[in-house]
């Protein structure tokens, strides 16, 4: 019989089912940003060499901290599905069922809901879930890893009397929000809240986006393999603090 999760519900047993993976694992998701913990995990799947899977369909802000660490892991195989919009996770005994994206984003702050299903307690509703597995699978394709960098760019034109001013950039080191974080010391939520109120970003569906104001410090909406990226400039780091 299926089991109704909540938020933390679904992350934990997300967890979970990650760690409990001995033969397969499969993690389906529009939007692809992982955490540090859920990293952490696979890691550590990936050394036992089992059938790792990651399966996106949307444009994600990955950054490139994140397309690093997946080069790093060969024994885990993405691919991409341009119509996906289900949210799965899957290994040889459960599966989750879920709202919730493999996104960091949504796994910080969204309201979220799901079903645990055992193989051990509900085998045919599980096979059925295999079943459209095994189908995303078939119709998804394979994509590569590359680790996408921040381009220094060229100095702004001065801006106008009435214009909020905008930061010299020429020289300027560039961080990824994850890298911004770490310099900082404060976990990517608290920054990202940060960001947030000083009205530098804004969240659109379940992207996080720049804003004028976020633009005219310098920040840049970066295109990376696998979607947009924010890179933020060094010069803000006094400014948060």
């Amino acid at each position: 019989m299926a089991e109704f999760l909540d938020t933390q519900g679904v992350s934990y047993y997300l967890k979970k089912l990650i760690n409990n993976s001995n033969d397969k694992l499969y993690l389906i998701s529009p939007y692809l940003q992982l955490n540090n913990q859920l990293k952490l995990s696979l890691e550590d799947r990936h050394k036992f060499s089992i059938d790792i899977i990651i399966i996106y369909g949307k444009v994600s802000d990955i950054n490139p901290d994140d397309s690093a660490w997946l080069q790093s892991m060969p024994g885990i195989k993405l691919l991409f599905h341009k119509d996906l919009h289900a949210k799965c996770y899957f290994n040889e005994n459960e599966a989750i069922i879920t709202s919730m994206n493999l996104y960091m984003f949504s796994q910080q702050n969204n309201v979220e809901m799901g079903i645990y299903i055992s193989k051990e307690k509900d085998e045919e509703l599980y096979k059925q879930v295999a079943t459209e597995v095994d189908r995303i699978k078939r119709g998804s394709e394979h994509r590569t890893i590359s680790v996408q960098k921040v381009e220094i760019q060229k100095e702004q034109p001065i801006a106008k009397k009435d214009e909020p001013a905008k930061v010299n950039i020429s020289n300027v080191k560039y961080f990824s929000a994850t890298a911004m974080s770490k310099e900082l010391g404060i976990a990517p939520k608290d920054l990202n809240a940060k960001f947030e109120k000083l009205n530098w970003i804004e969240k659109k569906n379940e992207e996080t986006v720049l804003t004028d104001l976020g633009k005219s410090k310098g920040a840049q909406m970066k295109k990376g393999q696998y979607g947009d990226y924010i890179a933020w400039p060094e010069t803000i780091i006094k400014e948060i603090k």
